[in-house]
Protein backbone atom coordinates (compact mmCIF):
# COMPACT_ATOMS: atom_id res chain seq x y z
CA UNK A 1 0.00 0.00 0.00
CA UNK A 2 1.75 3.44 -1.16
CA UNK A 3 0.72 6.88 0.17
CA UNK A 4 -1.29 8.57 -1.67
CA UNK A 5 -2.47 12.45 -2.44
CA UNK A 6 -5.80 11.91 -2.88
CA UNK A 7 -8.89 8.97 -2.82
CA UNK A 8 -8.44 8.61 -6.85
CA UNK A 9 -4.66 8.04 -6.58
CA UNK A 10 -4.94 5.59 -3.82
CA UNK A 11 -7.46 3.68 -5.39
CA UNK A 12 -5.65 3.62 -8.68
CA UNK A 13 -2.66 2.10 -6.75
CA UNK A 14 -4.81 -1.07 -7.28
CA UNK A 15 -5.03 -4.02 -9.65
CA UNK A 16 -8.46 -3.23 -11.46
CA UNK A 17 -10.89 -5.77 -10.16
CA UNK A 18 -9.98 -3.91 -7.03
CA UNK A 19 -10.45 -0.76 -7.97
CA UNK A 20 -13.81 -1.64 -9.35
CA UNK A 21 -14.74 -2.81 -5.80
CA UNK A 22 -12.44 0.49 -3.87
CA UNK A 23 -14.71 2.23 -5.79
CA UNK A 24 -18.02 0.92 -4.79
CA UNK A 25 -16.90 1.17 -1.29
CA UNK A 26 -16.03 4.93 -1.75
CA UNK A 27 -19.81 5.64 -3.55
CA UNK A 28 -20.92 3.65 -0.63
CA UNK A 29 -19.66 5.88 2.00
CA UNK A 30 -20.38 9.28 -0.05
CA UNK A 31 -23.90 8.13 -0.65
CA UNK A 32 -24.50 7.00 2.76
CA UNK A 33 -22.77 10.32 4.35
CA UNK A 34 -22.24 13.46 1.61
CA UNK A 35 -21.60 15.71 3.77
CA UNK A 36 -18.62 14.24 5.26
CA UNK A 37 -15.09 15.48 4.03
CA UNK A 38 -13.01 13.06 2.08
CA UNK A 39 -9.10 13.03 2.27
CA UNK A 40 -6.30 10.94 2.85
CA UNK A 41 -5.10 10.54 6.77
CA UNK A 42 -3.30 7.42 8.09
CA UNK A 43 -2.24 6.83 4.31
CA UNK A 44 -5.77 5.38 3.57
CA UNK A 45 -9.04 7.21 2.75
CA UNK A 46 -10.66 8.82 5.63
CA UNK A 47 -14.04 10.73 5.80
CA UNK A 48 -14.63 13.38 8.32
CA UNK A 49 -16.94 15.46 9.83
CA UNK A 50 -16.23 16.69 13.81
CA UNK A 51 -13.57 13.94 13.55
CA UNK A 52 -13.04 10.98 11.74
CA UNK A 53 -15.82 9.22 11.38
CA UNK A 54 -14.77 6.34 8.71
CA UNK A 55 -11.93 4.86 6.95
CA UNK A 56 -11.63 1.99 4.00
CA UNK A 57 -8.50 0.57 2.47
CA UNK A 58 -7.80 -2.05 0.35
CA UNK A 59 -5.00 -4.99 0.63
CA UNK A 60 -3.98 -7.90 -1.41
CA UNK A 61 -7.03 -9.95 -0.20
CA UNK A 62 -9.21 -7.75 1.38
CA UNK A 63 -10.82 -4.77 1.72
CA UNK A 64 -10.85 -3.10 5.10
CA UNK A 65 -13.64 -0.48 6.80
CA UNK A 66 -12.53 1.01 10.35
CA UNK A 67 -14.04 1.71 12.71
CA UNK A 68 -16.20 -1.11 12.57
CA UNK A 69 -18.82 -1.30 15.62
CA UNK A 70 -18.28 -4.89 16.58
CA UNK A 71 -19.34 -3.54 20.33
CA UNK A 72 -22.95 -2.63 18.83
CA UNK A 73 -25.55 -5.43 19.24
CA UNK A 74 -27.30 -4.80 15.95
CA UNK A 75 -23.90 -5.78 14.11
CA UNK A 76 -22.47 -8.36 16.75
CA UNK A 77 -24.03 -11.39 14.25
CA UNK A 78 -23.39 -10.41 11.22
CA UNK A 79 -19.61 -8.74 11.54
CA UNK A 80 -18.51 -11.94 13.48
CA UNK A 81 -18.80 -13.55 9.88
CA UNK A 82 -15.54 -11.48 9.09
CA UNK A 83 -12.55 -11.45 10.25
CA UNK A 84 -10.98 -8.25 11.89
CA UNK A 85 -9.91 -6.38 15.17
CA UNK A 86 -11.88 -5.26 17.97
CA UNK A 87 -12.74 -1.46 15.69
CA UNK A 88 -11.99 -3.22 11.85
CA UNK A 89 -13.88 -5.60 9.81
CA UNK A 90 -12.09 -7.14 6.41
CA UNK A 91 -14.45 -8.22 3.81
CA UNK A 92 -12.41 -10.78 1.50
CA UNK A 93 -12.10 -9.78 -1.98
CA UNK A 94 -13.11 -13.26 -3.18
CA UNK A 95 -16.33 -12.80 -1.31
CA UNK A 96 -19.28 -10.57 -2.66
CA UNK A 97 -18.97 -7.43 -0.64
CA UNK A 98 -21.73 -6.42 1.42
CA UNK A 99 -22.49 -2.97 0.57
CA UNK A 100 -25.49 -2.93 2.28
CA UNK A 101 -23.67 -3.13 5.86
CA UNK A 102 -21.26 -0.67 5.08
CA UNK A 103 -23.81 1.82 4.52
CA UNK A 104 -25.41 0.57 7.93
CA UNK A 105 -21.93 1.30 9.52
CA UNK A 106 -21.44 4.36 8.00
CA UNK A 107 -24.75 5.60 9.10
CA UNK A 108 -24.11 4.43 13.20
CA UNK A 109 -20.61 6.05 12.98
CA UNK A 110 -22.28 9.23 11.66
CA UNK A 111 -24.84 9.26 14.51
CA UNK A 112 -21.62 8.53 16.78
CA UNK A 113 -20.00 11.72 15.26
CA UNK A 114 -23.11 14.29 15.39
CA UNK A 115 -23.17 13.52 19.10
CA UNK A 116 -19.73 14.46 19.20
CA UNK A 117 -19.10 18.43 21.34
Amino acid sequence: MKTSPDVDAYIAGFPPEVQKILKKVRQTIRKAAPRLTETIRYGIPTYVGRGNVVFFAGYKNHISVYPAPRGHVQFKQELSAYKGGKGTVQFPLDQPIPYDLITRIVNVRVEEDAKRA
